[in-house]
């Protein structure tokens, strides 16, 4: 009786309602759909909130297990020089369509270079481009488990897509899939995610930088690819971090660099993990921060803060201060805490004295605590380059629908004219295991053989690797 009450009370009052609650309402049936509202407070923070029809909130305070789902809060905050940063936040997305039980929320950090173009081809087209690669009609345990694969065909998708328009800017990405406790992160180049949890500060993807990747250097070389820092004063003094030439980019993987060279790959980093029920921070932020701060001072910096958008902008000025502004510096920080929690997220960690310290040390070796297993459970990870490593055996069927898919770009493929991606590469001219799948298409084989090649034919050439950064090679490329 005072459900109904309190719904007509609603129905009669929304203006003084809505302005007390802070709650718009939809008047369209279906299925809650939240309203992306982006402000400027005073002190210059953009923020975004969702706000959810009034209709809605009693419908899933009804649910049974609605406690076991936990509460996302985000905000964004940059400090542009170049405008070649983006963040996007998608926060209510249903995998079927009118659907509550199949929402999960898109975070993503784009920084381009030489231009913005790719950077903001992908914004509009990456995560399309991965749910497109995920069959219908998946369970939620199914398609988590999918989801790695399905990141990794998105995004050599977008850069495929990206590349026939003939553009030479490119971008790094980093795309964070949250479901319930369950958190999926793909990432190409730099722009790194962190998870803060319980006062530790754990990196969530890879940076594809030569300075930080020895296994990228080889990989390179091995594909015929020159790596070395710019020279100057006739090649006495290097400076700059290491680069890729020609080209002269400082990321080994990336969307678009269609002229850098087809060793520039875009297969993702993927890490997969199921957050503990106490809860945990992400922080999704480009190289103007992850340049200037560490890890580390970038959680604590902003730990103790409730809210994400303050958070961020907490982290931003935080790069800014030790380096000063030279890249666009961009900072998405994600809150996942579980419902009904009356203690401020993140709270900011006491200092201990030695004496305190100790005593935890050895509470903790006597008690046989494994703190970090207490934080998240890692389900999957996954780094490498290698196509046919990274997509399964049945990764060319769409869903048991007989059609074939390249296994790649998603493309339609005739009965006879896809490619095993066991069937040798293209310079070896070996035949290999050619009738078994998965499947691609002409040209994205061609890429995958160019990106792999084998270092023997830069031992059988015997040549001396290039002076790099001389007369003659192209301008680098920022990232």
């Amino acid at each position: 009786m005072c459900l109904i009450h309190l719904l007509f009370l609603a129905s009669s009052g929304l203006h003084q309602i809505n302005q007390f609650c802070g709650f718009r309402l939809i008047e369209e049936s279906g299925a809650a759909e939240p309203i992306s509202t982006m402000g400027v407070h005073p002190n210059g923070i953009s923020s975004v909130r969702d706000t959810y029809p009034l209709s809605s909130l009693s419908f899933e305070e009804l649910q049974p297990d609605v406690k076991d789902i936990p509460v996302l809060s985000h905000g964004q905050f940059m400090q542009h020089k170049k405008e070649e940063d983006f963040a996007i936040a998608v926060t209510h997305c249903e995998r079927v369509p009118g659907d509550p039980s199949t929402t999960y929320a898109a975070f993503m950090v784009f920084d381009g270079h030489n231009g913005a173009a790719a950077a903001t081809y992908s914004k509009q087209n990456l995560l399309n481009n991965v749910m497109s690669c995920t069959p219908p009609n998946l369970t939620r345990e199914e398609w988590l488990a999918f989801l790695p694969r399905a990141m990794v065909a998105g995004f050599v998708k977008t850069d495929k897509d990206w590349q026939k328009l003939g553009k030479t800017s490119g971008t790094t990405a980093t795309l964070v899939i949250v479901d319930g406790w369950t958190i999926t992160v793909a990432c190409v180049g730099d722009s790194r995610c962190v998870l803060d949890a319980q006062g530790v500060a754990t990196p969530l993807t890879i940076d594809h930088r030569f300075d930080d990747n020895i296994e990228e250097q080889e990989r390179i070389r091995a594909s015929g690819g020159e790596i070395g820092r710019i020279k100057i004063s006739n090649g006495e003094i290097e400076v700059g971090p290491l680069r890729v030439w020609p080209g002269g980019l400082c990321l080994s993987r990336s969307i678009g660099d269609i002229d850098v060279g087809d060793y520039i790959v875009a297969v993702p980093h993927v890490k997969q993990i199921k957050l503990s029920p106490a809860g945990g921070r992400l922080i999704i932020a480009s190289d103007g921060v992850w340049d200037a701060v560490s890890t580390k001072k970038a959680a604590r910096c902003c730990r103790g803060v409730s809210q994400p958008e303050i958070a961020a902008k907490y982290v931003v000025k935080e790069a800014i201060k030790a380096r000063g502004l030279r890249d666009d510096t961009t900072c998405l920080v994600v809150d996942i805490a579980p419902r009904n929690s009356e203690v401020p997220f993140a709270p900011a960690v006491k200092k201990q004295t030695n004496f305190q310290k100790l005593l935890r040390c050895i509470s903790v070796k006597e008690a046989h605590i494994d703190y970090d297993l207490n934080i998240m459970e890692e389900i999957f990870d996954e780094n490498s380059p290698a196509l046919a490593e990274r997509l399964g055996p049945d990764a060319s069927v769409h869903a048991g629908n007989g059609l074939f898919l390249c296994a790649n770009c998603h493309c339609t493929l005739e009965s006879d004219a896809g490619i095993s991606v066991h069937a040798g590469n293209f310079f070896s001219q070996i035949a290999g295991n050619a009738w078994e799948g998965p499947f691609m298409c002409s040209d994205c084989k061609t890429k995958q053989d160019a990106a792999e090649k084998d270092a023997k034919q830069d031992t059988n050439q015997g040549s001396a690797p290039q002076q790099q950064g001389e007369t003659g090679l192209s301008p680098p490329l920022t990232s």
